[in-house]
């Protein structure tokens, strides 16, 4: 929604809630001042009806007790004389205009009457009670449906000889001038006991009366509109009851009414007005909000679309707010000083986007686009990539604030290099690369480069001299892309540290083995689920007895497209990836499967296993392997495990306390490869091992190499001297193997015995298998 109709719809929905708010307040308050003054009104209507009834009873009293009084009637009750009684009654009621007279003897029988017959009992019983009662009556009472306001007085002569009584009718006289005093409508109406009218008296017509006093019978016999019930609304009328009259027979009502119409009048016409005035105020209140709306919203869309241009890069000069208003012109001058910051945090962004932070040499991103450019250009250069050696030592010994000043330092020497070096770079951690201006960098002037670049460097006032492997490619002879000539660059560079090597230049064919390193450590994830790896089994022969007596596991991959992939390449892709754990599980859960089967099947047979590095620091392989012998029903003699010397000398402490929580299950432990890594058997000695593994390569020309017999010689000695069992691998003729049982060698491995062969061939092996018969005089 636009800001100029969003400004239109605020102003004119508060005006509107406000005008609403105003005007229902209002009105429901002239409404509750009307109707108060309706019910004023009703109730002083009441009031008057109830002194009008009074003055004329007060009247009819005065005129009943002068006929009390009078001595010719007084003699005609005490002589009973009727036509006399009769007589005078009609005489006194017509002077005092009553509708109905009545005299009584002193037990309530009639003797003369204009309505009742002589001597029938009293019509009246609850008026002539209360007569007796107060010595005189006056009242509302009921005569054949008919309300009359009666007077009821004792006559006495001197005593009490009888009782007279008259009465008016409440009719339409009375109605019409309570209506001519108080402008109410007025109606005396008589219920029966089915709620039938039995008698009506209003100022209404005739034919709105009964229809209105049909209606509202119900409701006055329930007790409505009694000053409890006042202001009700029937009709059209607001109404107040009073009850003048109510037996078991009859029950009579006086109603006062006041007409809707009359009382909200002006109400009604006042609610008009105000809806007028109401939309009047809209109406200039949206010639108004839609000139407020224009004039705050134009400034405001001018610097939304300055502001917009400034986004989108384009620089503006001056910005015409096209307002008096201080705000807005204060925002004008805001997006001015905001494109200028902007301006200098881009660049500040785009410098910290090519450089390092640290040595502040433009990044790998900087180098990228740099090689791009000087292809396009088609220009010959050359690349040398290098990397600190030992650089995580030197941050380990030293601490990571010497360690960047190191990085900062062969920064500065790289950036002071003379031509034809053009440029240099820190790529990642401790890898840096030169751009050289020249197609191919001859020996001598890279060693120079070197040399200036390897000075030695006060660290903690001690010299330590960086030590560097470098990776060369040169375009267009390794490559004619960016991303290419980077990853060979990072081929060469990753040979010469793998060697350590000072340099290496890449050589064609790399970039192959590379990808192919890539695509094994991809596969192998998918190797141990897709069922291409599988487990060779090479027997171990006891030089004593002659006979088997353990197998080692050898751990093969027939790769899809690859075919066999040897085990020395895809284990040591294993480690370097960290996908060693993945291999060691399968080959622990593999092999343990396979003694269960070979034990149902009555062979009792024992396999060694090697671990990787990362296996002997893992705290939880012996808690694996004891899981493995639960599940598959196995005895420690059955599995014996492998270590390499490196692997063990990467983390000694570690590698001790995993060996040794395997020895104190029972397992068997040797040391692999014997004689290729650093250690001793001082140091192996502190280890929980049992046996040592000659590595082949002091075996395979042991006939024929007097220096490697004096090795093994040596090794078995010192061994045997340590309580250690000797095993030589690499086995390949009956002359080695004479000569290591003669040595006192344990026991021998190689191909002269058998070829690591698969699992289901094992048992048959065994079945041919004749034990090897060595000359007597190297018997033990």
């Amino acid at each position: 929604m636009r800001f100029r109709t969003r400004l239109t719809l605020v102003l004119l929905t508060v005006v509107i809630i406000s005008q609403l708010a105003t005007g229902i307040a209002f009105l429901r308050a002239t409404q509750n001042d009307a109707l108060t003054k309706g019910n004023q009104r009703l109730e002083v209507g009441a009031r008057v009806f109830e002194q009008l009834l009074n003055i004329r009873g007060e009247q009819l009293l005065g005129n009943v007790a002068i006929l009390a009084e009078d001595f010719g009637f007084k003699s005609a009750v005490a002589t009973q004389d009727t036509a006399t009684l009769y007589s005078v009654l009609a005489n006194h009621g017509d002077r005092a205009k009553a509708d109905l007279v009545m005299l009584s003897d002193l037990n309530g029988n009639v003797l003369a009457s204009s309505h009742h017959a002589q001597n029938s009992p009293m019509p009246f019983p609850d008026l002539f009670q209360r007569a007796q009662q107060t010595g005189s009556g006056v009242g509302v009472v009921i005569n054949d449906g008919e309300p009359y306001e009666f007077v009821l007085l004792p006559v006495r002569a001197p005593n009490l000889i009888g009782w007279v009584g008259m009465g008016f009718l409440i009719d339409e006289n009375v109605t019409s001038e309570l209506n001519a005093l108080t402008g109410l409508e007025v109606s005396i109406v008589t219920y029966d006991a089915s709620g039938d009218i039995s008698y009506l008296a209003s100022s209404h017509s005739d034919q709105l009366a009964v229809s209105l006093m049909s209606d509202s019978g119900k409701q006055l016999i329930e007790g409505a509109y009694t000053p409890s019930h006042q202001l009700s609304q029937e009709n059209g009328y607001f109404s107040y009851a009073t009850t003048l009259m109510a037996d078991p027979n009859f029950q009579t009502f006086a109603l006062i009414q006041l007409s809707r119409d009359e009382l909200l009048g002006a109400y009604s016409r006042l609610q008009w007005q105000l809806l007028s005035i109401v939309a009047l105020m809209l109406l200039l209140t949206l010639v108004v909000a839609l000139w407020s709306a224009r004039s705050i919203s134009k400034p405001l869309i001018g610097l939304a679309q300055a502001a917009k241009r400034i986004g989108q890069g384009e620089h503006i000069d001056t910005i015409a707010s096209g307002s008096s208003v201080t705000e807005t012109n204060q925002l004008a001058k805001t997006l001015l000083s905001m494109q200028g910051d902007i301006a200098e945090r881009e660049a500040t962004l785009l410098h910290q986007s090519r450089h390092d932070l640290l040595t502040n040499l433009p990044n790998r991103v900087s180098a990228f686009e740099d090689i791009q450019r000087y292809i396009r250009l088609k220009t010959p250069f050359t690349l040398l990539r290098l990397s600190i050696n030992d650089f995580r030592d030197i941050n380990d010994t030293f601490g990571y604030e010497l360690g960047d000043h190191l990085l900062v330092t062969l920064a500065e020497r790289l950036h002071r290099l003379p031509a034809p070096v053009e440029k240099a770079y820190r790529l990642d951690g401790d890898e840096l690369m030169l751009m050289i201006d020249a197609p191919e960098l001859d020996q001598r002037k890279r060693e120079e480069i070197i040399e200036e670049i390897s000075e030695p460097i006060s660290l903690e006032k001690s010299l330590i001299v960086p030590s560097l492997s470098v990776g060369e490619v040169s375009y267009p002879t390794h490559g004619d892309g960016a991303q290419l000539l980077l990853r060979r660059s990072d081929i060469a560079l990753d040979k010469a540290r793998r060697h350590r090597h000072s340099h290496e230049r890449y050589v064609e064919g790399q970039d192959e083995q590379h990808l192919r390193q890539l695509m094994l450590i991809r596969d192998l994830q998918e190797a141990v689920d897709n069922g291409e790896l599988w487990m060779a089994y090479q027997p171990k022969v006891d030089t004593t007895t002659g006979n088997v007596c353990q197998f080692e596991a050898l751990m093969r991959w027939r790769h899809p497209t690859l075919g066999f992939v040897p085990p020395d390449e895809f284990i040591g892709l294993a480690e370097r990836s960290g996908n060693i754990g993945l291999l060691t599980d399968w080959m622990l859960d593999h092999v343990c499967e396979q003694l269960s089967d070979w034990k149902r099947q009555g062979c009792h047979l024992s396999v060694a296993i090697n671990l990787s590095a990362s296996d002997v620091i893992d705290p939880g392989l012996s808690m694996h392997i004891h899981e493995l012998f639960e599940t598959y029903g196995l005895s420690p003699d059955q599995l014996a495990l492998e270590v390499t010397e490196s692997a063990v000398m990467q983390d000694v402490d570690a590698a001790t306390e995993t060996l040794m929580a395997l020895s104190q299950m029972g397992l068997t432990i040797a040391v692999d490869d014997y004689g290729t890594g650093y250690s001793s058997l001082a140091q192996i000695r502190r280890l929980p091992v049992n046996e040592l593994k000659i590595d082949k390569s002091f075996v395979l020309k042991l006939d024929t190499q007097q220096e490697d017999l004096t090795i093994v010689r040596s090794t078995i000695e010192m061994g045997h001297h340590l309580g250690l069992k000797i095993v030589a691998e690499g086995v390949e003729n009956s002359a080695s193997a004479e000569i290591l049982s003669h040595l006192r060698c344990d026991y021998l491995q190689g191909y002269w015995i058998a070829k690591p062969m698969p699992a289901e061939a094992i048992t048959d092996w065994l079945d041919e298998f004749k034990p090897l018969s060595l000359s007597a005089e190297t018997a033990h």
